[in-house]
């Protein structure tokens, strides 16, 4: 019995939520005797199994290296990994992606291809076939148990720590088939920034639609920031007001956020909001409506004015 991680990289360097994804397969070890295998699948990508074949708990690197799966196109991505999981030489009882833009891009297709049931978004593993996830936003949990012989599951990296390193895996090197020519890799646009990545910042700062326009949002936010060496995030309201770009929205059509600390300046937590942010080990709100559902999950609360109590955060930090 053999469970596959599917790894997310660019092509140079394995992505933390790939670590997280190994350490939700070392849980369900825990429970049946099998093996972790990680899939690096890219072009010129060498350099990315070497360091996934160092990550503890993994028993082996398939490496799948084509030019057609260098920008990860999910057609040639799904027909790549269906050829291994139909190797009637391996045995996979699981398959797991990391629950990012990338990993939702690929599962679902595998899935459909090996005619089983996905299970989406997994934050807890009570078993080896059962399974918790969010639902309704996050405002229930559901208990999923699957009879499929493979089951085919993203996991939510924000709830599993990310694996560590010390093993020394062998590398394989697996045949990538055809170019199954579906689709046409166009462009992509990067978003580059010094600040930390929101997904995997200890430390987020957050505005909501409080802050009235997209000068406050700078103005204000990005002196405080700059201080605790923290990720900028938005509410959607804020996103759609134009106050900040897309791809700082926290929620549940945007990013999943679980780090250290959350500091929430004028967001009244509505309850999309809250489902990508509410996991935050210590939560800090900042708003002047007392009644705001976002003092609900809270830690700290600091009602009050946020353009006189963020200046007056940022002289206090040292």
């Amino acid at each position: 019995m053999t469970i596959l991680v599917i790894a997310e990289h660019d092509n140079t360097s394995l992505s933390a939520a790939t670590l997280n994804a190994v350490t939700a397969a070392s849980v369900i070890t825990t429970f049946e005797n099998a093996g972790v295998e990680i899939l690096v699948a890219g072009f010129n990508v060498r350099a990315v199994a070497d360091q996934a074949a160092v990550v503890a708990g993994v028993s082996k690197v398939l490496l799948v290296d084509a030019p057609q799966l260098e920008t990860g196109l999910a057609e040639n991505m799904e027909n790549a990994i269906v050829a291994i999981l139909s190797d009637p030489a391996r045995r996979y009882t699981h398959v797991i992606a990391p629950a990012t833009a990338y990993g939702k891009n690929i599962a679902p297709r595998v899935a459909a291809k090996m005619d089983v049931a996905q299970i989406s978004e997994v934050t807890a593993i009570l078993g080896a076939d059962t399974f918790e996830r969010p639902i309704y936003a996050g405002n229930a949990i559901a208990t999923v148990q699957s009879s499929d012989q493979l089951k085919v599951m993203t996991v939510r990296a924000t709830a599993f720590d990310a694996a560590a390193s010390g093993a020394n895996a062998p590398i394989e090197i697996v045949s990538a088939g055809e170019n199954v020519g579906l689709s046409l890799f166009v462009g992509r646009e990067m978003a580059n920034s010094e600040r930390p990545e929101l997904t995997s910042a200890p430390i987020v700062v957050s505005g909501g639609r409080g802050l009235n326009s997209s000068e406050s949002y700078r103005s204000v936010l990005e002196p405080l920031a700059d201080k605790m060496g923290a990720a900028l995030g938005a509410s959607r309201a804020a996103v759609d007001a134009g106050f900040a770009p897309n791809n700082y929205q926290v929620g549940q059509t945007g990013k999943i956020v679980a780090p250290q600390l959350y500091v929430a300046v004028g967001i009244s937590g509505a309850i999309q909001h809250l489902a990508g942010m509410k996991d935050s080990k210590v939560i800090v709100a900042i708003n002047k409506d007392p009644e705001a559902p976002i003092f609900n999950v809270a830690d700290y609360g600091i009602e009050g004015d946020l353009f006189d109590i963020v200046p007056a955060l940022v002289q206090a930090i040292d």
